[in-house]
């Protein structure tokens, strides 16, 4: 059944159409002089209720937002002038879970090692290519680079002073 909670007070909605304020014609009475004599109304809209001010002095809120109608939701916080309500709709799915089943678990029937992680892997593999063109420049570069550094070391003795 839904409820409307103002001030920790459960108030059961059973009505079609539910109306809130001070005087003492409305189905849920509220003695705070912020809230209007005829504040607002519930109306049953499917398995849940409307909500609709009824021209109030001092508003309605619906989760901090002034609203002149909506549709409430679970938990819905609702202000009538300086009053706090929540809204907690019929939850008929709210019925205790069903008891745990204990599950067979068997072996598995076959199994086979992978012979390598490659296909594990989301990158895609890079294949090790002998390029001969590479192998040859990077020779004839440390050649060079030898030959160089021989030069100098030449050079430098030639120019030394003698001991």
């Amino acid at each position: 059944m839904p409820k409307l909670v103002i001030g920790g007070v459960p108030h059961d909605l059973t009505e079609q159409v539910v109306t809130i304020g001070r005087a003492p014609d409305n189905a849920i009475v509220l003695s705070d002089p912020s809230v209007s004599g005829h504040h607002a109304q519930l109306e049953l809209s499917g398995d849940t209720y409307r909500l609709k001010d009824l021209d109030s002095t001092n508003g309605t809120r619906v989760n901090g937002i002034p609203t002149t109608e909506t549709l409430l939701r679970f938990d819905d916080r609702i202000r009538f002038g300086a009053l706090e309500a929540r809204f907690e709709p019929d939850v008929l799915g709210s019925q205790p879970l069903p008891k745990v089943q204990q599950i067979q678990a068997r072996a598995a029937e076959s199994s086979v090692a992978p012979v390598d992680f490659t296909n594990a892997s989301p990158f895609r593999s890079q294949k090790q290519e002998s390029d001969p063109t590479r192998k040859i420049f990077f020779i004839i570069a440390l050649i060079a680079l030898a030959a160089f550094l021989g030069s100098m070391v030449a050079v430098l003795m030639m120019h030394a002073p003698a001991l």
